[in-house]
């Protein structure tokens, strides 16, 4: 089984703000699942579907689509699609790590 790391600031502050203060505990689910699957491709942005975010996360496609937006507003998430119908590529945004 591979291992990824995980910064000590998603643990330590990024759970607390989202799911106590946002109260938006989906949208730190979708986080964590779109940070492992960067780290699993190795690679900066995956393109998935809300589909495929809906089931590996056990969310509903409205939780995720929710949860996308706040990640998007808090600058924790970029996003980039080719059309309107496209799947987009998401890249999970460290803005803690700024060096």
């Amino acid at each position: 089984m591979r291992k990824i790391e995980l910064d000590e600031y998603v643990v330590d502050s990024l759970m607390r703000d989202l799911v106590g203060h946002d109260r938006q505990a989906s949208a730190f689910l979708v986080y964590l699942y779109l940070w492992w699957l960067t780290e699993r491709a190795s690679e900066a942005r995956v393109a998935v579907s809300l589909n495929e975010l809906a089931d590996g996360t056990g969310l509903s496609k409205r939780a995720v689509q929710d949860a996308i937006a706040r990640l998007h507003k808090r600058k924790l998430l970029s996003i980039k699609r080719e059309s309107i119908t496209a799947i987009p590529e998401y890249a999970v945004l460290r803005p803690w790590n700024r060096r």
